[in-house]
Parts: structure tokens; sequence; C-alpha cells
């Protein structure tokens, strides 16, 4: 029988304009609807999902409709009252690299917008950008319960220029947030964002890119003894680093390999959809590695095609996590 469970899902709910890399326009709406979409095909009768963001009023009636339609989750807690809502586009240039620009920018998810969800299993927080899951809001629901709070990097790593670029920055204030992360996920460009040096000269700012492979375990170690329980850090095609300290209090790294997909259609979402699979298979196993299988699965599903109904049932997944990681 499926387990239930009940999760919030922060983060906005952005009206996207894709072109893939293969020159296929599509409009749709994105981020938090990835990662509730992946929750709502695995959990089961009596789990709650809620989704929590801000959308523009022309959007909300959209939106709701397309949530409405998936099992399990509740759509009174997206509201539109501000009138205000994340607009992307994104054009690819090829499966993983994309040139982003934002025109529309949701007010911030604030305490009072959770403040009847604090007794959650867990609290999925897929920000975009650096304002729309303020540390204020992590804060609370830490104060307040004793939900798992997964936190995807994307956000605070991220800004907004005054002319709609998007761009990457560093996360200077990471020491302050991480007592109320639980769980933590990046990517590997993120992760040169979160891991800087006191000072640096203007030619080593020029070089800095992807975080080396060689320096995520000490990102790691710094995150985990600053409050963090478990960090995920995305490999693309190698998988992704999962580190843990185990109950001796010795740091352990684990390369989960990824799920194998025959043909990339579109990979818009796979974080937030990972992000969803990480929250459920954590609650489901309570093992940081099984957990970043599920989060692998559900990422692999999403970049398959463009449409919601991409994701399998729990069954299904656990069949394709075997397959993939028992042989």
């Amino acid at each position: 029988m499926p387990d239930s469970f009940n999760i919030a899902v922060l983060g906005p709910m952005p009206h996207d304009h894709i072109t893939t890399y293969q020159g296929e326009l599509v409009k749709k709406f994105g981020c938090a609807v990835y990662s509730v979409a992946a929750l709502a095909a695995l959990l089961g009768e009596g789990s709650r999902i809620v989704p929590v963001a801000h959308v523009r009023k022309a959007d909300q009636a959209l939106v709701h409709k397309l949530l409405s339609d998936l099992p399990q989750v509740e759509v009174d807690h997206v509201t539109a009252d501000a009138d205000q809502g994340d607009v992307i586009t994104l054009r690819y240039v090829d499966q993983n690299q994309r040139v982003e620009r934002q025109t529309g920018f949701m007010n911030p998810i604030t305490p009072e917008d959770v403040d009847d969800l604090l007794d959650f299993d867990a609290f999925v927080c897929v920000p975009i950008t650096d304002f729309e899951v303020p540390l204020l809001t992590l804060q609370h629901i830490k104060a307040n319960g004793e939900a798992i709070v997964v936190f995807d990097a994307h956000g605070p790593t991220n800004t907004c220029t005054r002319h709609g670029e998007r761009a990457l920055k560093f996360w200077i204030e990471r020491d302050l947030w991480l007592p109320y992360i639980d769980i933590l996920k990046m990517n590997r460009d993120e992760a040169g964002c979160c891991w800087f040096a006191k000072e640096h000269d203007a030619e080593t700012l020029k070089e800095i890119g992807e975080l080396p492979m060689d320096e995520l375990p000490k990102l790691a170690t710094h995150c985990l003894d600053h409050g963090i329980k478990a960090l995920y850090i995305t490999l693309d095609e190698h998988g992704c680093a999962v580190y843990f300290k185990d109950s001796s209090g010795r740091m352990r790294e684990h390369i989960v390999k990824r799920v194998p997909v025959d043909h990339v259609v579109d990979t818009t979402g796979c974080g937030d959809s990972f992000a969803g699979g990480l929250a459920f298979g954590y609650l489901k196993t309570r093992d940081y590695v099984l957990a970043c299988q599920f989060g692998n699965a559900m990422g692999s599903q999403r970049c398959t095609d463009t449409e919601l109904g991409v994701y399998r049932s729990l069954e299904e997944t656990e069949r394709q996590i075997a397959e993939t990681y028992l042989d």
C-alpha cells in the first residue's frame, strides 16, 4: 500500500516559455509544479500535498485546474492576492545548459503563508531566485514543528538583474541558513557558489565555475558541521554525490549512479522532480542513499517528456529503482 505523508511544497510556479535544445517552443507552468506532480505519483490515499505559491491573477485559475487534476493535491495555498508571479523564458543551448531571463516576480512566501501547515511531515522548498523562500520562513517552520526541510540551493545562488537577466551569485549568507535546513540539494555550478574564499583576486573570479570533484567533500564537511543532516550534489550523467554523518559522527560519501534515460526530451524541472522524490524517499526509508534513488528516478522520468503525466506510480518507480540499483 502506498505510504501516506503530509508534504508542503514551497516555491514559484512560473509561467515558463521554453525553447528546447531541439528547437521546440513549450509554454507551461513550472518549478514547484514538477515537485508536486512527482509527489502526487508516489503518495497514497490519505496524504496531503499542499503547494504554497504566489501567482498572477491571470494565471491562478489555470494553475488551480492543473494542480486539481493531481491526486492528493490541495490548491488553496496557491494565491494571487498581490497579482505577482514569476515569468521566465528559457532557451536551451544543449540538454543541460540554458539562457534564462525573468520578467515577472512573485512576492515572497512568508511565515503566515505556512502557519496552518506546521504539523506537516516535510517542507520541500524549491526557489529559483533568491527572494522567493526567505530565511525568515524557514526559521518559522523549524521553530514551530518537527518537519523535515528539503531545500534547493538553486534559489539563493541565483539572482535577477534589473534587465531581467538571471545570473549565478555567491551564497554569502550560507551559514545563516544551514541550521534551518535538514536536506540541502544543489548541482556543481551551485556548489561553486556555495564554496568560496574569504577574498578573491580578479583573475580567480573569472575562472570560477563548477566546483571541482575533490572540493565537494570539503563543502559537505562544512555544511554538515553547520547544521544540515545531508547534502546532495547532482552530477548530471554521473548521478549524485550524497554526504551525511554516520552514527559515530564520521562523514560518509556515496556516489549514487543515475537512472538511465534512453531519450532526453526536456530537462526543465528535473531538479524540482528530484527534490520531490528525495523528500518522499527519505520519509519512506529514513535512509539518505535510498532517498537519493527515489530522487534520481523522478528526475529521470521528468526528462522523457514535456507533460506532467510522465511520472510513474510508486510500484513502477520502485521497479525502476530495483532494475537500476539491485542488478
